[in-house]
């Protein structure tokens, strides 16, 4: 089976880099799933679940929107905040779901519920990805 290069870059580093079998990436009207000689494109990334497979494994990675770009040779992720499995702080993730919930339910004064929305969606999703990650290990 082919396979084609995957770098997935924030503002502040390399995340991943390397060959993969397929990614599954967060758009903004779903889930779209790439493979080795797909059609060159250019879409705009939301906040949600990266999953990378190569062989039998698959990664998680939490991404908090961005861009992605498919080329004939490589897929690259330019994301504004992305996080392996194995980096989440589930704490801290919990945390700040929990300061979200807090402040779209007493909505104070001068809030951006955009704001406190996007905060919670990403908190959710590191969660869900920290989550996955134990449960796939389990299952191996």
């Amino acid at each position: 089976m082919s396979t084609i290069k995957l770098d997935v870059v924030t503002p502040e580093e390399s995340v991943f880099s390397d060959e993969v079998d397929m990614l599954v990436a967060p758009g903004l009207e779903g889930q779209l799933g790439i493979l080795p000689h797909h059609t060159p494109l250019m879409t705009i990334l939301g906040i949600g679940e990266l999953i990378i497979r190569k062989g039998k494994d698959e990664q998680f990675l939490a991404i908090g929107g961005g861009f992605l770009e498919v080329l004939p040779d490589r897929v690259i992720v330019l994301a504004d905040a992305a996080e392996r499995a194995e980096d989440i702080d589930v704490s801290r993730a919990e945390a700040a779901k929990e300061r979200a919930q807090k402040s779209m339910a007493e909505r104070p004064e001068g809030m951006d519920a955009a704001a406190a929305e996007a905060a919670l969606k990403r908190s959710l999703i590191r969660l869900k990805v920290a989550t996955r990650r134990r449960r796939h290990r389990q299952e191996m």
